[in-house]
């Protein structure tokens, strides 16, 4: 019973997105390891980008601080 939980930033991923997801991640298992896709679960998190971090900011500011270095230019 494989448990695969896939973490991605609250950014408007798509149903149809989640869908191939859980569809690709399913088949990956099923192809390598032999997993039976009838009991392997995914589970797809969507975190806010606040609480989202990366080299000692989260992914927020971080994007703001990105676009701000574009504005510059």
């Amino acid at each position: 019973m494989p448990y695969v939980n896939i973490r991605v930033t609250e950014e408007g991923v798509t149903t149809e997105q989640k869908l191939q997801l859980i569809e690709g991640v399913t088949d990956l298992l099923s192809d390598v390891l032999g997993k039976d896709p009838a009991t392997t679960f995914v589970i797809i998190d969507e975190v806010p980008t606040d609480n989202w971090g990366l080299d000692r900011e989260n992914i927020t500011r971080r994007r703001q601080r990105e676009a701000a270095k574009k504005t510059e230019r």
